[in-house]
């Protein structure tokens, strides 16, 4: 079968690497996280859906699951095909600005505008909904970090949920 090990270890590192001190990389991160009880499990599975081939991450911490499935198109464009519920198309670089959100009018504008408003520009944007009037998520490609400032009112506007960011301008 497929070995599929360079790929947990590089995604090891990836999670690892922000929230640790101690430096992490490709020949330690195994047993960084076997020293922090992180459980590590491949499955291989020959179902890629209506693509040639993904892969799928899925985190669990006590109660908490998040998934983030990606591919590639032409064999080497990478998108991010799935965050958790939600399907998307997202291109991994730069700046991400992940926010969930009530799915009402005005919160893309009201987005919009406090970035305007910091002279941070929008390079790519995408939003997904699990249905009518449930949540929502919005995914902006920006071309610079975002202050704590800007993350705490686009926080504290109205519908929104949750903000995250994702540092990916050092590539993947």
């Amino acid at each position: 079968g497929l070995n599929v090990a360079p790929l947990t270890i590089a995604v090891l590192k990836g999670l690892l690497t922000p929230i640790l001190e101690d430096p992490v990389n490709y020949v330690n991160a195994p047993v960084v996280a076997k020293e922090r009880g992180i459980e590590v499990k491949e499955v291989k599975s020959n179902d890629a859906g209506n693509f040639s081939s993904v892969i799928r991450v899925r985190v669990e911490a006590g109660k908490k699951v998040h998934q983030v499935a990606g591919t590639l198109y032409n064999r080497k464009d990478p998108r991010i095909i799935e965050i958790d519920q939600f399907k998307v198309e997202v291109v991994p670089d730069n700046h991400l600005l992940l926010i969930l959100n009530e799915d009402r009018p005005g919160v893309i504008g009201t987005v919009g505008h406090v970035l305007g408003d910091h002279n941070i520009n929008i390079a790519r944007m995408q939003c997904s909904r699990e249905e009518r009037g449930g949540n929502a998520l919005l995914i902006f490609g920006l071309d610079a970090p975002l202050s704590g400032s800007v993350l705490d009112q686009i926080t504290k506007s109205k519908h929104i949920l949750s903000v995250k960011v994702a540092d990916l301008s050092k590539g993947l």
